[in-house]
């Protein structure tokens, strides 16, 4: 389950599916899905959909580049899709964010953990993420 997981860290931005991370898990498709959820506390997909958003909340903290740009760029294939899952995770729009993220003079590690999302679907509409 770590490889896949290590996997999916690494080559987020990448279209990635489930036959090809139970191959490195060396289980069954439906094993993986289980074994990833029970080990991890949600599925595989919605990992890679956290793991996205967390990097596209650094691009918008960091980079003056658009958000349909930072949408396509970590994996996303429709800004739709993006914008709603971000709201899901974020609990405000990728445009919100970025007007209200401003970066601090602080430790990355501090900001890092400041910053990111508990897991997937908690944060109720209009507040940010409490880690």
């Amino acid at each position: 389950m770590l490889r896949a997981r290590d996997a999916m860290d690494r080559s987020y931005a990448e279209p990635l599916d489930i036959p090809a991370l139970a191959r490195i898990a060396l289980v069954s498709e439906a094993h993986f899905i289980r074994s990833f959820r029970a080990t991890f506390g949600e599925t595989p997909h919605r990992y890679l959909q956290r793991r996205r958003v967390e990097r596209s909340m650094s691009l918008l903290r960091e980079t003056d580049r658009s958000v349909t740009d930072i949408c396509m760029a970590v994996g996303f294939s429709s800004l739709g899709t993006f914008s709603r899952t971000f709201r899901e995770i974020v609990g405000e729009s990728p445009s919100a964010y970025r007007e209200r993220a401003a970066v601090t003079a602080a430790p990355t590690c501090f900001t890092r953990r400041w910053m990111r999302p508990s897991s997937f679907g908690e944060a109720p509409a209009g507040s940010r993420p409490i880690a």
